[in-house]
């Protein structure tokens, strides 16, 4: 009984290419949270604002919509592999340089922003193509125990990188961080480089010819016809946008609970701990027929683990000792972060299965925008808002509200609490 409840490692076993792949991102991806959280730190460092924090977010923005968006569309009309390969070299290259800029002692925050710009711009484009990797070289009933590995892996990513940013930053500042992201991100190279080539599959449907506006059109009109795979991305946007807590955490570290650097990292870590958990017992995931409403029910559980860190972070100092107060916004956090892994295993799996191969690209663009744009415009709006009513009450109405939208979501579209994972239908 605790073996079938434990994660499927059936394609790691079985598919040599998606073991290189999984082994080189989940390396890349601990740098890649090292840096986050060292940005986040230096930034914050420089300026001793909550809001020029959120403005990284900003400009992560809208590099992260237009490369998403354009990288899907040419994951769709170009070698996938080839796609992933230059993206991920261009991340590299950005790594490198967010090294030297602290070696030389940088403190102007612009440029900071540009090396996030260029960063996430490079990203919006390799995270589709690798995305829709996947379903070519797995087989369908194989991909909600590929998607639950990715999950815990950049959960893992998330737990480790944070800690080991803290206590790097703490130890050498904020160059050390930044080098040692730029050394682990080579694994990522490493696995695509052994990946053999994957050029477009032949279709006969209408549609752009190639690259460019005309495709992503193409994609959102797809999306108009596509009822459920849409409801996956109006889901997630509604909880980054009202429910995004990461921008808080330097000043909840830095003010209201203390500890400094190494108080930052542990709340960033405690929400990968939490996915890591619900992860290391998703062998049952696969089993799941209603896979929207398990979406909507793991959201859900976000907002309420966001609340209970606003609420950790009013009592700090009141009704709650600092150590309790500590303790109980990582307990949140962690909680918010195994419903949070839940919900992203359901809507990739949707996406992948659902979706035809032509288009798998351009929405795993319109994914990624999603995924990784609502949280920075989250963490945007959060800034603001925590300037003005306080880092603790930012997150408790955050977390209300994000209850409420899913609540109402749930209400208007029915059809998505019914979809069923042995008939998927887009």
């Amino acid at each position: 009984m605790l073996r079938s409840h434990l994660p499927d490692l059936t394609p790691l076993r079985e598919n040599a290419a998606y073991r290189r792949l999984y082994t080189g991102f989940t390396l890349s991806n601990v740098g890649s949270q090292m840096a986050v959280v060292a940005i986040g730190l230096q930034v914050y460092d420089i300026t001793g604002s909550t809001a020029s924090v959120g403005l990284v977010g900003f400009f992560a923005l809208v590099p992260l919509v237009v490369m998403g968006l354009y990288g899907g569309s040419l994951s769709d009309h170009h070698d996938r592999r080839t796609v992933a390969l230059v993206a991920n070299l261009v991340a590299w290259l950005t790594s490198i340089a967010c090294a030297v800029q602290a070696w030389l002692g940088n403190d102007e925050v612009w440029v900071l922003y540009v090396l996030v710009a260029l960063w996430n711009g490079a990203f919006g484009v390799s995270s589709p193509a690798r995305t829709s990797i996947y379903p070519r070289i797995l087989p369908r009933e194989q991909l909600p125990a590929a998607n639950a590995l990715g999950v815990f892996a950049m959960s893992a990513a998330m737990m480790v990188g944070p800690l080991l940013a803290g206590l790097l930053v703490d130890w050498g500042g904020f160059r050390t961080a930044y080098t040692v992201d730029a050394l682990v991100t080579m694994a990522a190279l490493w696995g695509l480089w052994r990946l053999e080539s994957l050029p477009p599959e032949p279709h006969s449907e209408g549609g752009a010819s190639r690259a460019g506006f005309a495709s992503v059109v193409d994609g959102f009109r797809f999306l108009r016809t596509a009822p459920n795979v849409r409801m996956t991305f109006v889901a997630d946007i509604a909880a980054m946008l009202l429910a995004q807590p990461r921008v808080i955490f330097p000043a909840a570290g830095a003010v209201i609970l203390g500890g400094g650097a190494r108080t930052v990292g542990y709340l960033y870590a405690a929400a990968a701990v939490g996915a890591v958990l619900a992860t290391l017992v998703s062998g049952r995931l696969g089993a799941v027929r209603r896979q929207g409403l398990a979406i909507m029910v793991s959201i859900v559980g976000w907002g309420l683990g966001v609340l209970g860190l606003g609420v950790a972070l009013l009592g700090a100092g009141g009704w709650l000792t600092p150590q309790q107060a500590l303790w109980g916004a990582l307990a949140a956090m962690a909680f918010a972060g195994g419903a949070d892994a839940v919900s992203a295993v359901f809507r990739t799996t949707i996406l992948q299965s659902a979706a035809p191969d032509r288009m798998r690209g351009r929405l795993q663009g319109v994914f990624i925008v999603v995924v990784a744009g609502g949280p920075r415009v989250g963490e945007l709006l959060g800034g603001v808002v925590a300037e003005r009513i306080g880092e603790g009450w930012m997150a408790v109405a955050g977390g209300v509200a994000c209850i409420i939208a899913i609540g109402v979501l749930s209400l208007r579209h029915r059809h998505f609490l019914r979809y069923d994972a042995r008939h998927p239908t887009p």
